[in-house]
């Protein structure tokens, strides 16, 4: 069964990385009761600069940051678009959408939705 991801990396400022878990672990929940099939957040480990692109690179990453890979898991795109539309309408979300609130730059913050291509 072939499914949909919609994939995010956000530089986070280590010092807020305990803020933006708690707002992730709190959207992780409303995603999944909106039909995400899963939900996860990465913390970088083992992201080195490139010497053309890395993540690092990718979102113009500042001392004191680190870089946060994320993805959620849909059963097809019509679902994504779906479980979008009920999260980004559901009360809980608008206070972790104020930019002024959120623990990162999301000017820096860059996603998009994929097909799957090979899933063993």
């Amino acid at each position: 069964m072939s499914r949909y991801v919609d994939g995010f990396v956000v530089p986070v400022p280590t010092d807020q990385l305990d803020a933006y878990r708690r707002i992730a672990r709190k959207a992780g929940k409303i995603w999944r009761e909106h039909g995400a099939l899963e939900y996860i957040e990465c913390v970088a480990d083992d992201v080195k600069p490139g010497k053309l692109t890395s993540f690092p690179q990718s979102v113009k990453l500042k001392p004191g940051e680190t870089v946060v890979f994320s993805w959620i898991v849909y059963t097809s795109r019509k679902q994504r678009d779906s479980v979008n539309a009920r999260v980004m309408s559901d009360p809980r979300m608008a206070a972790m959408m104020d930019p002024k609130a959120m623990p990162f730059d999301g000017k820096r913050m860059f996603w998009g939705g994929f097909k799957t291509l090979v899933e063993l």
